[in-house]
């Protein structure tokens, strides 16, 4: 359904069929403001529209009724699909309304590639749909990679992404090889029933199996002693250690075989804080928090219907049992969609006593604890970001300065001339919004002409159609007049500021309508202030940099007989850098597309002289 003057949502609501399906409520802007699901498309979506029903109640859901402009809706054959679907949406979209989760954590995973022929132990941040073996998932990550590093240092397993051949020599071993991290079998010297052994191994570690490795490493510890080699005596104890460290942490009681997530969740004004407990084969395993963010009060069983919904949809792996505080809203639904991805039955369950009931407890002390701990730093960063942008409007006596936009210009001696623009928004560097201005029409070091060609291209540039509600201008009142000529010109009102520095070059003031506007002493609004100059600052002078290097690496190849523009760029595209070209044999630079031997040899030639 299209958005257009002829949507009456009367009529449309009356069209509804009697099937289950998903409905998108969308604002005048085609902005998607609520994503849900029904089992009757027709009883529920009419709800919105009427009064008397008991969630038309919500403040929540009567600010987003008042800004629906059209609504669609997509049918399925079961209420399953449509919570499938529901899901999908809300994790694509974001819609305004849904309760969301603010941080979509992934869990870390150890994966084994055992499709290649050489394959590699790696750290995974998610389990995917392969032919990959994988382990986990984790609730440590810093764990992981210690298990990682250890059986790639154990193994000597490669942890290169090169695509090897067996028998075929494909490159020369590297520095790993050379230190003994890695058996090369990019070499080609190594079979892959050899290699295979040592996966084996590592496999056999992963499986819980430490017993042997110790036993091998004890016993060459000893060797190492007796030989008088205490260095590596030493270096294979620490090992052991290292063993002995992560299999305890992978000890847990076999015995009871309990395996459930511990789900509960606090909740003030719209902050939302859901932890959850993971417990396998009986033990606490570990524990997440994670943030939602909702329009409005929420009931829990609603907040928590979603989190899971959201929580489960992007992970493979799934408990026999996940315990909650309350029942939820479409238990049933939602128990039998986790049931289908497990493979297994899946129960949702409130326990009224005993040790389910403790732990259970314990997650939402701990979740009205993460949200306290966050409701005081929400506040101290407030006091540092929106505190400081009402700071400063007040003290400059303007309305508002929620965006302000700073400006620096960065050459030497007017060669390579750039500029900077950034963009604060409520306190915060907005850094899609940053900009950057190679000069066009100024030639030597004239930072008034600078500036302004720099804010008549942002001005009169369609795409940047967002204003600021102060401008702050990197010097003294000759900025500040180049900017005011320039809005003048344009017909465009915005206040206009000077940051002004002192003796250290240290911001101290700013200069405003003709005057030095001074901060009291510690204030956050000249923190804010000093921030916005230091970023301008920052961001001109890297971009001006990168210029820099890249002339350099320019003249230095155009000296270079045959090599062109097209060349130059196919050697910096392949090489990355000057040095990695400097370094290069001619074979390799023959590799190059478009690089004939003759230009190879001029290449080679100029950076090693004629041999």
């Amino acid at each position: 359904m299209e958005n257009d003057n002829l949507f009456d949502i009367e009529e449309e609501l009356a069209k509804l069929p009697n099937s289950p399906g998903v409905y998108i409520m969308h604002n005048a802007n085609d902005d998607i403001l609520y994503v849900g699901k029904a089992i009757n498309l027709h009883k529920r979506v009419r709800q919105y529209f009427r009064s008397g029903h008991g969630h038309n109640n919500s403040p929540k859901i009567i600010r987003m009724v008042e800004q629906i402009a059209y609504f669609e809706y997509i049918v399925t054959a079961t209420d399953m699909e449509a919570l499938v679907l529901e899901s999908n949406f809300i994790k694509e979209y974001r819609p305004k309304y849904n309760a969301l989760m603010t941080d979509d954590k992934g869990y870390p995973y150890i994966r084994v590639t055992v499709e290649e022929n050489y394959p590699k132990v790696m750290y995974s941040h998610n389990m995917k749909r392969n032919k990959s073996k994988y382990y986990g998932p984790y609730t440590n990550a810093k764990a992981v990679k210690e298990i990682v590093e250890l059986l790639n240092k154990l193994y000597q397993l490669r942890t290169c992404t090169k695509n090897i051949t067996p028998g075929v020599p494909c490159d020369r071993p590297c520095l790993y090889h050379q230190i003994g991290r890695c058996v090369a079998p990019c070499s080609g010297n190594v079979s892959v029933e050899e290699y295979g052994e040592r996966v084996n191994a590592a496999i056999a570690f992963l499986n819980g199996n430490h017993k042997d490795i110790l036993k091998d490493l004890t016993d060459k510890m000893k060797a190492y002693a007796e030989d008088m080699e205490f260095e590596k005596a030493a270096e294979t104890r620490d090992l052991i250690e290292s063993i002995k460290h992560i299999g305890s942490k992978q000890q847990m009681d076999k015995s009871s075989g309990e395996e459930r997530d511990v789900i509960a969740c606090a909740v003030e004004n719209e902050d939302i804080v859901v932890t959850v407990f993971f417990v396998r084969d009986g033990k606490l395993l570990g524990r997440e928090h994670h943030h939602m963010t909702t329009m409005g009060e929420t009931e829990v069983s609603s907040i928590l219907s979603s989190f899971i919904k959201q929580f489960y949809l992007g992970t493979l792996y799934l408990p026999k049992e996940i315990l909650v505080p309350c029942e939820l809203e479409e238990q049933d639904l939602i128990e039998g969609f986790l049931t289908e991805r497990r493979g297994s039955n899946v129960k949702i369950l409130t326990p009224q006593k005993g040790d389910k009931k403790s732990i259970l407890k314990l997650a939402e002390d701990n979740a009205r604890l993460v949200l306290g701990q966050d409701m005081e730093r929400i506040k101290q960063k407030e006091k540092r970001t929106l505190g400081a942008v009402k700071e400063i409007a007040e003290i400059l006596g303007i309305e508002c300065a929620d965006r302000m936009e700073a400006y620096d210009i960065s050459n030497i001696s007017g060669r390579l001339a750039v500029a900077s623009m950034v963009v604060f928004e409520k306190g915060q560097p907005k850094k899609n919004a940053y900009r950057k201005f190679r000069l066009q029409t100024v030639s030597g070091p004239d930072d008034y002409a600078s500036m302004k060609e720099v804010l008549s291209r942002r001005f009169t540039d369609e795409k940047m159609n967002v204003y600021p509600d102060v401008l702050m201008m990197d010097g003294g009142k000759g900025q500040i007049n180049v900017a005011q000529m320039v809005l003048d010109s344009l017909g465009i009102d915005i206040p206009v500021c000077g940051m002004v520095k002192d003796d250290k070059h240290r911001t101290r003031a700013l200069y405003y309508n003709n005057q030095e506007v001074v901060f009291p002493k510690g204030s956050q609004a000249l923190m804010m202030v000093t921030a916005l100059q230091d970023e301008a600052h920052r961001f001109a002078i890297e971009y001006h940099r990168q210029l820099r290097s890249q002339h350099q690496v320019h003249s230095i190849l155009d000296e270079i007989p045959g090599v062109g523009v097209a060349r130059r760029k196919a050697l910096m595209l392949h090489f990355k850098d000057l040095s990695s070209i400097k370094e290069a044999s001619i074979e390799e630079l023959m590799a190059v597309d478009g690089i004939p031997s003759s230009v190879a040899n001029y290449i080679y030639k100029f950076f090693h002289g004629e041999e």
